[in-house]
């Protein structure tokens, strides 16, 4: 339980560092994904999964 608490933590940490760090970025990041068609972002989405879990199989490997 812990380490997906730390987990939650560095999501927070990545979404501030954009949001309070690079504000007009991320208002142009939200404007390309709403115009972006569902399939993509599912396919991005499924893909950063994917990664994800690679990550963690690695390191915890």
């Amino acid at each position: 339980m812990n380490d997906f608490i730390a987990a939650l933590g560095l999501v927070l940490v990545i979404e501030g560092l954009v949001y309070g760090g690079m504000p007009r970025l991320a208002k142009r990041l939200a404007e390309q994904v709403i115009e972006m068609p569902e399939s993509t972002l599912r396919t991005a989405g499924i893909t950063a999964m994917i990664a994800g879990v690679f990550v963690i199989w690695f390191i915890r490997g």
